[in-house]
C-alpha cells in the first residue's frame, strides 16, 4: 500500500479515533501537565590544554510537572575531526533524585583534557534518563580558543502540531523556545485544537499562524508568542495549508473526493493581521485531476518570490502551478507536471528560500538511478514553467521515504528527513543555471520524521518524528565541519508530532 492509500485510511478514520481517551501529553518534555524533567547546564566550557581548573559545568535537573524519582546521567563528546588525546568528560554524582517541585538536584560535568589536546570545540553531550523518557542538552567545551561557536544559547519561538490521526491521542498546538539548552513553554501552551489535525502553516510576518484538521481551517493570533483562540476561516477539509509572502492569502490543497485522481487548491483572501477570512470575499478555486495522485499532509510550499505553488502527489507526481497574490489561481490556469521518477512515489517538495530563489526541490521513493532507495531531485528554478533538472540530481537521501526537504541558505545546504532515522545534509554549489548537490553528513533523528524548521535565528534546526526516538531534536550547526548538524536538544517521550514551524 504506498504512503497516499495509508493516509487517506487513517484520516478517514479519525473522526472515530479521535473520540477515544488520550494516551499521554503532546511530549513529555517540560510543559503544563507533564510528568518527566529537564537538564540544563549553567555555562559552556572554555579550558586551555590539560587544565584541571575552570573545566566544569553544573547540570540542574528539574522536575516537570507530577515527576518524581531518580535520574541516570550519562555523557558523550563529539570531537574535531582528527583529534589527538580528545576531551573526555565525567559527572559527580551520576544519578540525581527528584522528589518534589522544591528540589533540583545538580551534577558537576568535568571535561578532562591533556596538554596534547587538540585545540577546538567539542561538544559533549549529557543526557538524564528515568524509566522509558530521557532528556538531553549539549555543552560545548572550547579547548584553547576564546569562544564556544557550536551551540546558541536562545531560540526564537516554534510551534508543533500534534495529531491523533491513528493513535487517539490529543490533538494540539504547543509552543516553545530553547534558552539555556532546555526546552521552554511558551506561555500557555499547549492549545488544544478543533478536530484532527493535519496540517500547520506559519504567518510570514509572525502574526497569526494557521491550522487545518477534520473541522475545516483555523486562525490563531499571536501576542508575545503565545496563541488566541482559534477562529475558523473555512471548513474545507485542506491536507496541506501555506500562507503567502503578502500574508493576504490562505493557499488550500484538498484532495479529490475518495483521497485519489488530483487536487482541489483553494485562494482564500484573509486579512494579514490575524488571519480571519475577508467578510464577503470569494475564493478562487482550480482542480487539477492526476492519475494515480495522492496527496500527502503538509506538502505543499509556495516560493517566497510568489509566484509558484509546488504541490507532492506521490505517486502522481509532482504540479507546479503559477501564483499571483494580484489574481490568483485564474479560470484556465495550467500546472507544470513532473513525473514521479523510476516509477517512485513523490513524499515531499521544497523551494529555495531566497527571494530569488535558485532550486526547488522533490523528494521521492526509488529516486535514485538504480531505483533502490529514496532520493533528492533538485531543478533549476529560473526555466519554469519549464522543467530543467539539474546534472547531479537523483542523489540517495538515505532510506526509502523522503519525508521533509529543508533548504537553508547559511549554510548553503538542503537537508532531507528521512522515515529510516536519519537526516543527510547536501551541499548546494554553483551559479546561474548550474548547479551541483553533494552528500554530507548525516545525523541520526526519529524513525518517522515528519517535519522540520529552521529557527528564526538561523541557529536550530528543529525535527519532529511521528514515531521511533528521539521524537523532537533541536539540531545546531557544527562549527567545525560545515553543514554538519550538531544534536543539542532532544525528547525521547511519545509524541505524535506531524508538524513543525518556526516564527520569523
Amino acid at each position: 500500500m504506498n504512503m497516499g492509500k495509508r493516509a487517506w485510511l487513517l484520516l478517514a478514520a479519525a473522526p472515530l479515533v479521535a473520540g477515544l481517551a488520550g494516551c499521554g501529553d503532546f511530549w513529555e518534555a517540560p510543559g503544563s501537565g507533564s510528568t518527566s524533567f529537564t537538564v540544563a547546564s549553567n555555562e559552556n566550557i572554555l579550558v586551555a590544554p590539560g587544565a584541571t581548573t575552570g573545566n566544569t559545568s553544573t547540570i540542574t535537573v528539574t522536575q516537570s510537572g507530577s515527576f518524581t524519582g531518580t535520574v541516570a546521567l550519562t555523557c558523550t563528546v563529539a570531537s574535531p575531526s582528527g583529534a589527538v588525546s580528545p576531551t573526555t568528560c565525567g559527572l559527580n554524582p551520576a544519578s540525581v533524585s527528584i522528589s518534589s517541585s522544591s528540589t533540583a538536584p545538580t551534577s558537576t560535568l568535568t571535561a578532562t583534557t591533556t596538554s596534547s589536546t587538540t585545540a577546538g570545540d567539542y561538544t559533549i553531550t549529557v543526557t538524564g534518563t528515568s524509566g522509558s523518557v530521557s532528556q538531553t542538552i549539549s555543552v560545548c567545551v572550547a579547548v584553547g580558543s576564546s569562544a564556544c561557536s557550536t551551540a546558541a544559547s536562545t531560540s526564537g519561538n516554534f510551534y508543533i502540531l500534534n495529531s491523533s490521526i491513528s493513535s487517539g491521542s490529543t490533538n494540539t498546538i504547543a509552543g516553545y523556545y530553547i534558552s539555556a539548552s532546555a526546552l521552554k513553554a511558551i506561555s500557555g501552551s499547549s492549545y488544544t485544537l478543533n478536530g484532527v489535525g493535519y496540517a500547520v502553516a506559519m504567518a510570514p510576518n509572525g502574526k497569526f499562524l494557521c491550522v487545518s484538521s477534520t473541522d475545516g481551517v483555523y486562525a490563531y493570533p499571536i501576542t508575545n508568542g503565545a496563541l488566541g483562540t482559534g477562529v475558523v476561516v473555512t471548513q474545507d477539509l485542506a491536507y496541506s495549508i501555506q500562507i503567502d509572502s503578502t500574508n493576504s492569502w490562505l493557499l488550500e490543497a484538498v484532495p479529490y473526493p475518495g483521497g485519489s485522481g488530483g487536487v482541489t487548491l483553494n485562494a482564500v483572501n484573509i486579512n494579514s493581521s490575524n488571519g480571519t477570512k475577508i467578510l464577503n470575499s470569494s475564493i478562487p478555486t482550480a482542480g487539477f485531476t492526476v492519475a494515480n495522485a495522492y496527496l500527502p499532509l503538509g506538502q505543499m510550499v509556495i516560493s517566497p518570490d510568489n509566484k509558484f505553488i509546488f504541490v507532492a502527489l506521490e505517486t502522481g507526481g509532482t504540479i507546479v502551478v503559477p501564483f499571483n497574490s494580484s489574481n490568483p489561481l485564474p479560470t484556465g490556469v495550467t500546472y507544470t507536471y513532473i513525473s514521479a521518477d523510476n516509477g517512485g512515489s513523490v513524499l515531499s517538495v521544497a523551494v529555495d528560500p531566497s527571494s530569488t530563489p535558485r532550486l526547488f526541490y522533490i523528494g521521492q521513493s526509488l529516486g535514485d538511478t538504480t531505483g533502490k532507495t529514496g532520493g533528492l531531485r533538485a531543478f533549476n528554478y529560473a526555466s519554469l514553467p519549464s522543467i530543467s533538472e539539474i546534472s547531479s540530481s537523483k542523489i540517495a537521501s538515505g532510506g526509502l521515504v523522503p519525508n521533509f526537504i529543508l533548504p537553508v541558505a547559511t549554510p548553503d545546504y538542503v537537508y532531507v528527513a528521512d522515515g529510516t532515522g536519519s537526516i543527510t545534509g547536501f551541499s548546494v554549489t554553483g551559479s546561474g543555471s548550474s548547479y551541483t548537490l553533494a552528500t554530507g553528513s548525516t545525523v541520526t533523528a526519529g524513525d518517522e520524521a515528519s517535519g522540520m524548521a529552521l529557527d528564526s535565528t538561523g541557529s536550530y534546526v528543529f525535527e519532529v518524528s511521528w514515531s521511533g526516538s528521539p521524537y523532537f531534536d533541536a539540531y545546531t550547526f557544527d562549527s567545525n565541519t560545515t553543514g554538519q548538524l550538531d544534536s543539542q536538544v532532544t525528547s525521547t517521550a511519545p509524541a505524535n508530532s506531524i508538524a513543525v514551524v518556526a516564527a520569523p
